[in-house]
């Protein structure tokens, strides 16, 4: 399965963890076409959706700040072509009153918000409240700013781990040959 990368608002330039997972990964596409200067949750999704449908099998997805808003919403309407997502340091809805905008149910898909204690963006209590209402695995990465290069996150090795832990905890979320979920695990990471 190919890896979305979908960079938050501002891009992720060369020293951005998500270019060194890039690296690394190579499976992994970059999400392009994203207008990074602007927070329009529509059209970001959007973008992400042409992705996801373009791939040629379901994908894993890994979002960083505000684009993992647009992941859970463009994910939402494909969840049968989305292995799971790791959604990193997401950017809060209300500040930009896009909560009426994002799923109403649990995720249809293993998924993990990856959480810092002074996120600028969302304090961790929401990113936790986000985390139980998509029925999401939860990790706190302790007090980690905004989980970019600001914070010090280039290479990050231990989000490379978090993603395999997801991947690892979702072998039972298999696709049939017909595209029906055929199982679920819980995520512990």
């Amino acid at each position: 399965m190919a890896t979305l990368l979908i960079s938050g608002y501002g891009g992720s330039g060369p020293d951005h963890w998500q270019t060194w997972f890039e690296s690394q990964l190579p499976d992994s596409i970059r999400v392009s076409h994203l207008d990074s200067t602007t927070l329009d949750l529509p059209a970001w999704a959007a973008t992400v959706r042409g992705e996801i449908d373009r791939a040629s099998a379901p994908v894993w997805i890994v979002a960083h700040g505000f684009g993992c808003l647009a992941a859970v919403q463009a994910a939402s309407d494909f969840s049968e072509r989305v292995g799971g997502a790791m959604l990193v340091a997401p950017f809060d809805p209300d500040n930009v009153r896009a909560t009426a905008l994002l799923p109403e149910t649990p995720l249809e898909f293993p998924s993990l918000i990856v959480s810092s204690a002074n996120n600028p963006y969302m304090r961790s209590d929401r990113a936790a409240f986000w985390a139980a209402f998509w029925n999401s695995a939860f990790v706190s990465v302790g007090a980690a700013g905004g989980i970019d290069p600001e914070s010090g996150f280039g290479p990050w090795p231990q989000g490379l781990e978090i993603l395999d832990q997801l991947k690892a905890a979702s072998t039972a979320h298999v696709f049939a040959g017909s595209g029906q979920r055929v199982g679920r695990t819980a995520l512990a990471v």
